[in-house]
């Protein structure tokens, strides 16, 4: 009697297994679209969500698709249309997607800030013409501080960081304008020419500017209400001139203290 040959199985994989494949396919593709989008615009989520219900089925809720061609619509071969759907969302930089409200909002604030210390520095130069200090008085700002720029001949004698007598009446009214506008961080710098110190009490540049900062430092804490935790004081020696030490006029112009008052809007 003859056997009965056996069956061969149908070739290929089972109908079930390519369905199956399939699927997870269309689940790598939506992670891959999470993942992409590091900045979540919620409508365009929303959108994003409807857009995978009407084509694949999968969510409760229901909407309208993004639009022709844009991201899943016959599966992964639209996936090369994923980079149009990025950029419609944010933009790249150095790697990482940068939402344009966040650069439009980072814009605002740097005009805003620098509108403040404009504005700041247009008062504190009123109060300075008035009380005629501006032959021993330079106002400058930038978007983060108001800066003021004290005469160092005004203030010191020559390798010294005790306040001259004259220097006190100027201060008084630098006091003031710090009581009426100081609202945040107040930073004292002393900065000197580059002429080494020789047989003074200070061995370096370094500690005379400090001792000299400090010294303005401690005069407007005695004639002020102020806290003292706002003010930071700092020596700066002879490493950030403003003008040529190659001249007694440049090194007089360096021999200077600087008092920045920051605004309120600055990240200080």
């Amino acid at each position: 009697m003859a056997k009965r040959k056996p069956e061969e199985p149908p070739k290929g994989a089972p109908a079930w297994q390519s369905t199956f494949a399939d699927l997870m396919n269309l689940l790598l593709c939506f992670f891959v679209l999470l993942f992409s989008m590091s900045t979540v615009d919620a409508k365009k989520f929303d959108e994003v969500v409807a857009s995978f219900n009407q084509t694949f089925s999968i969510f409760t809720a229901g909407a309208t698709a993004i639009g022709d061609g844009i991201l899943i619509s016959n599966g992964v071969s639209q996936l090369n249309e994923l980079d149009e759907y990025i950029n419609s969302t944010g933009k790249m930089d150095n790697g990482e997607i940068v939402s344009e409200d966040v650069a439009k909002a980072q814009k605002q604030l740097e005009e805003a800030q620098m509108e403040e210390a404009e504005k700041m520095a247009e008062q504190i130069q009123e109060a300075v013409d008035e009380r005629e200090m501006d032959e021993n008085v330079d106002v400058e700002f930038t978007a983060q501080y108001v800066q003021l720029t004290l005469k160092g001949a005004l203030l010191f004698d020559s390798g010294s960081a005790q306040l001259k007598e004259e220097a006190k009446p100027v201060l008084d009214q630098v006091g003031v304008i710090l009581e009426k506008y100081a609202q945040g961080t107040v930073e004292i710098e002393g900065h000197t020419d580059n002429v080494p110190m020789s047989g003074a009490k200070y061995s370096n540049n370094d500690e005379l500017s400090d001792g000299r900062s400090l010294s303005v430092f401690n005069y407007l804490l005695s004639i002020t209400d102020l806290d003292p935790a706002m003010f930071k004081h700092a020596g700066r020696g002879e490493y950030v001139p403003i003008a040529d030490n190659a001249t007694a006029e440049g090194r007089a112009k360096n021999r200077r203290v600087e008092i920045k008052i920051y605004t309120p809007l600055s990240s200080y």
